[in-house]
């Protein structure tokens, strides 16, 4: 068995939404639902933790979210749960993996982000998968089909003195055929991740994604391959393409 942990406590400022992100309404339905759906059908799931901006709550109906009644429920009673994010992304991971509950150190710890409603069960299934045939970790990434450059100085820096141009300048082409962009879920053992979250919240803050916690604690992270259209909603335009994308594939997942 495995639990999740579903980060949905960001704000919906680039969405130009006053909701939080996680309720922006998606096809119907707030945008955190599309995800739930999907893991309420992994049987493997014994408990469902959502993280919530704070003072919001799951609804006492699922139906009010457009998901079958008794979503929230399993065998042994209540299985979707939520409680209040921290101030950062990896805040809110270490407060769901709290809520989650006690279990084994080889338990998997699913992590995935609210914001990516295209999430699929047989990708759940994969990254499950990895963990059990014996990784530290198993997260889903798409190969990156774009050729790619790095320049000089980071994003935003001032054009350097004397340059006419004002433009940022390439230092190099990287070798694409090695890159990945990495989405989720991602899958841990529960004793590494809790490690790599044992740690000051400043440095947990500066952390991009869970895995780096745990790539630098010398853990051993797999790459699971998924499709670009599980995409993460950050602006306008990509709420527009979850809502196509959602018509074109359907919408009710098969259970596992």
């Amino acid at each position: 068995m495995a639990v999740a942990v579903v980060v949905a406590g960001g704000a919906g400022t680039r969405l130009g939404h006053v909701l939080p992100k996680a309720l922006v309404p998606l096809a119907g339905r707030p945008l955190v639902a599309w995800s739930l759906e999907v893991l309420c059908a992994v049987a493997l799931l014994r408990r469902i933790v959502v993280v919530l901006p704070a003072g919001e709550e799951l609804p006492d109906d699922p139906t009010a979210w457009g998901l079958a009644p008794g979503a929230w429920d399993g065998p042994d009673g209540r299985r979707v749960v939520a409680v209040p994010g921290g101030a950062e992304r990896s805040h809110s991971v270490r407060a769901g993996l709290r809520a989650a509950g006690d279990g084994p150190p080889q338990e998997p710890v699913l992590v995935h982000d609210g914001a990516r409603p295209m999430v699929t069960v047989d990708l759940v299934r994969a990254c499950l998968l990895g963990v059990a045939a014996g990784a530290d970790a198993a997260i889903a990434a798409a190969a990156v089909t774009d050729t790619v450059k790095s320049a000089r100085a980071p994003h935003g820096a001032p054009p350097e003195p004397g340059d006419p141009v004002g433009l940022p300048r390439v230092d190099r082409t990287i070798d694409r055929s090695l890159l990945w962009s990495i989405q989720t879920p991602q899958v841990f053992r529960r004793g590494i991740l809790a490690a790599a979250m044992d740690r000051p919240d400043v440095e947990l803050a500066a952390a991009t994604d869970d895995a780096s916690l745990v790539e630098a604690a010398g853990g051993d992270v797999r790459l699971v391959p998924a499709p670009r259209t599980n995409l993460k909603v950050t602006v306008p335009e990509d709420l527009h393409l979850a809502g196509l994308l959602l018509r074109e594939v359907g919408q009710n997942p098969a259970p596992c």
